[in-house]
């Protein structure tokens, strides 16, 4: 087993990864800006390096500060979470080439799942089902003009080294393509160094459902069920759970199969994502694509599943066998988590601020994965996630009792927070009858 491990991250995912590696008797490593000194995660790391100032790109996103960090500390291995530079394939090459251990898939499959269009056309090849749409990026107007023509509207209109919901519009006609087309373009050159756009069909009610796969050290590839992410806002997830109320055991069986295969083409190893979207009228499904990190909603996994996720990843960097039997996978109760953001509920705006109070909820079946606590202030530099509420249960009648109170005991002052808007969400009919798409934020708000 891995013996120091670096995590290349903040917040809660750095907690998240910290608690496991010392449970396991690894040396944990933080880095950190000047604007997280104050946060628990750099006191709970036996070592902790100030990296650089808040800006991401001088920070976290600092690639020779972190692997001179690692060199400092004599770390054995690095673990970048999610985000920031996880799946960066260059930074991936150059911790290897530095020979440390990275705690992830190699830099191939990044790359060859990191652009959207490459990833269909893998996928594809592979057998998984992939939504009607272009093989080959738009180069220019004209040409996703003539593509949305043939998929037929409305589209989606999708930056192709995009990610977490970022970098994407939809156009129900073409008026509206030529406007979403450049806006994608501009966005994606920006925010991504790369302007090449794709053109999918847009599904208007559909369900977001996604399988969390491993790939061992032995070179098997094993499927740990789905999860159900359709409650988004701006195409970003707030909650998310697990098993599907959409997902019957046929459907189940499909879908993990088709995961496997993705894993498969692209020889994957450690922990990964591939998300669909779902038609809940005929169980079709379409290949989304595919995340090569560990993903922010993992904790309902590893209820419904009873494994650490975070350890596995460990292992299979480790050269390990997993703790389970991969042959033996099978769901076992429900889980639910809400993503709790420094964001107002009604607009879901950021609202940074120094946290007043801070109570967490506990009780059977409950567990928080907080990047903050009393004290501290949320500043404008990262994302927005101040902790994740995850409530597991026997049925998902009990779990969604069990959130209700969870959600009621919660109490944040200071910044803005989305709580009320997950007290709202667990009175909300369509919710509670688990029938539900990706519009049900849009039709509350």
């Amino acid at each position: 087993m891995i013996e120091s491990l670096l995590v290349a991250n903040r917040g809660e995912i750095a907690r998240r990864i910290i608690r496991t590696a010392k449970r396991l008797g690894i040396r944990a490593i933080a880095v950190y800006s000047e604007a997280d000194a104050d946060l628990p995660f750099v006191a709970e790391a036996d070592e902790a390096v100030l990296i650089g100032p808040p800006n991401p790109a001088q920070s976290y996103r600092n690639a020779e500060a972190i692997l001179a960090a690692a060199k400092a500390t004599g770390a054995q291995a690095i673990h970048p979470g999610y985000g920031f530079l996880s799946e960066n394939a260059e930074f991936a090459r150059t911790v290897e080439s530095s020979g440390l251990i990275w705690v992830g898939p190699d830099a191939d499959a990044i790359t060859a799942m990191g652009d959207k269009i490459n990833a269909r056309n893998l996928m594809a090849a592979a057998g998984v089902p992939v939504a009607p749409g272009t093989t080959d990026p738009a180069a220019d107007l004209n040409a996703a003009v003539t593509a949305a023509a043939g998929i037929g509207y409305p589209v989606m209109v999708k930056a192709a080294a995009g990610g977490g919901g970022m970098g994407m519009g939809v156009a129900v006609d073409e008026a509206a393509l030529r406007t979403e087309y450049d806006k994608v373009r501009a966005f994606a050159e920006r925010m991504f160094g790369d302007g090449s756009v794709l053109i999918e069909r847009y599904f208007p009610r559909v369900r977001h459902v996604e399988v969390q796969i491993l790939g061992l050290a032995d070179g098997r590839v094993v499927a740990l069920g789905e999860r159900e992410c359709s409650v988004q806002r701006r195409n970003q997830k707030l909650v998310e759970e697990s098993p599907s109320p959409a997902v019957s055991p046929e459907l189940r069986s499909r879908l993990l199969a088709a995961a496997v295969r993705a894993g498969e083409a692209v020889s994957y190893r450690n922990a990964g994502t591939v998300e669909c979207l779902l038609d809940p009228e005929t169980n079709e499904f379409f290949f989304l694509e595919m995340n090569t990190r560990l993903q922010v909603e993992h904790p309902v996994t590893e209820y419904v599943y009873g494994v650490d996720l975070v350890e596995e990843q460990l292992r299979v960097a480790s050269g390990l066998a997993p703790t389970f039997d991969p042959d033996a996978l099978a769901p076992s109760g429900h889980a639910i988590e809400l993503r709790i953001n420094a964001e107002d509920p009604k607009r879901f705006l950021p609202g940074p601020g120094v946290i007043r109070t801070w109570v967490e909820p506990t009780g059977e079946g409950v567990r928080v994965d907080s990047g903050y606590t009393e004290g501290n202030t949320v500043t404008p530099f990262y994302d927005s996630l101040l902790a994740k509420l995850i409530i597991s249960g026997a049925t998902r009648d009990e779990v969604l009792e069990r959130a209700k109170a969870a959600v009621a005991a919660f109490q944040i002052e200071g910044p803005k927070n989305n709580v009320p808007f997950f007290a709202e969400l667990l009175t909300n009919e369509e919710f509670l009858s688990g029938a539900y798409d990706t519009g049900i934020v849009s039709r509350m708000r």
